[in-house]
């Protein structure tokens, strides 16, 4: 087994019920598991800084994964923004800082793409991180996000502490989407095509001009990910989880809307933000230490898609993972 991570040991996982926890979950027990800690099953508020320290003092989790407490896509990062850099700051702070002082083995912090500059050059590599201005429509979110790795390597440094970062291209998954009009880019494709594609509508349209490029990874190669860097990686400096594919958002749709059997019209509201043109991680750290992505991006939307959950109330619970 891992080194130093057991069936038996104790992760807490920190999240908001997105695909990246639903997948960390649900990857986790079936991979055999038996004392996950999610902070949405257990409705954790991980804000509540007297709640959070009480539970780690009780609870002494051995491993902890953190990904975000509150995010979205575009409409979401325009609407919500004092909201996500608060929330996440505040959720960072907590978590990183009582994880050290409870004595949790390591800690593994999920930061985003994002934290790089809005015009690297392709594909991104770590050492971008840091080194230009971010864009514009995620800041607050993409600032939060930063800070969280800069906290990691500052505890790893002073304190010695095992914080480790790490940047996932976009995760997607079996999960619900509350709003498709501010969900990520590929709950909001699967969620809207889906749903014409029940009700046979006839057009869809959809934000942007379809031509930006973005990465994807899907949820239960993120687990694994998560896995191998708990046990092979020590390192203060940050390292990217990506699949080194990406692909066109319009051809993205193209793809999905095969998947779910929709065969309408498709056009795009070209007045609505792009974002970053091409968003591809050079992943070539973690492949070096061995690991690589093994799940094709139109199996890994058909396993999505054939899921179901979108539907579903948001909401993690073992059932709805079909767990025992």
């Amino acid at each position: 087994m891992r080194a130093g991570i057991v069936k038996k040991s104790k992760i807490l996982i920190v999240g908001h019920a997105d695909a990246i926890e639903m997948s960390l979950v649900r990857g986790l027990y079936r991979r055999g598991f038996s004392s996950v800690l999610s902070s949405t099953e257990l409705s954790l508020n991980p804000l509540d800084g007297k709640a959070l320290r009480a539970f780690m003092d009780r609870e002494r989790p051995e491993f902890v994964i953190l990904s975000s407490v509150r995010a979205g896509g575009i409409a979401a990062n325009q609407a919500h923004g004092a909201e996500f850099m608060f929330e996440n700051l505040q959720a960072q702070n907590n978590v990183i800082d009582f994880s050290y002082r409870v004595g949790v083995k390591k800690l593994l912090f999920l930061a985003a793409s994002c934290v790089y500059p809005q015009d690297c050059p392709q594909p991104i590599k770590e050492e971008y991180f840091l080194t230009g201005t971010m864009e514009k429509i995620s800041e607050p979110y993409s600032m939060a996000k930063a800070a969280g790795v800069v906290m990691c390597q500052a505890y790893f440094k002073q304190y010695g502490f095992p914080a480790i970062s790490a940047v996932p291209a976009t995760v997607y998954g079996p999960a619900p989407e509350r709003d498709l009009e501010e969900a990520h880019v590929m709950g909001a494709l699967i969620g809207k095509l889906r749903k014409a594609a029940k009700m046979g509508t006839r057009h869809v349209e959809l934000w942007g001009s379809g031509k930006p490029r973005r990465e994807f990874i899907f949820g239960d190669d993120l687990t694994e990910a998560c896995l191998f860097l708990l046990e092979r990686y020590h390192s203060p400096e940050l390292i990217n989880i990506g699949t080194g594919i990406d692909v066109e958002i319009g051809e993205l749709a193209a793809v999905i809307a095969s998947i779910v059997g929709y065969r309408g019209q498709i056009t795009w509201d070209k007045t609505r933000p792009d974002g970053v043109m091409r968003k591809l991680l050079d992943s070539s750290r973690i492949k070096s230490l061995g690991w690589n992505a093994p799940t094709g991006l139109r199996e890994g939307i058909s396993a999505t898609c054939e899921a179901g959950l979108e539907e579903q109330t948001f909401v993690v619970k073992r059932s709805l993972f079909n767990l025992p």
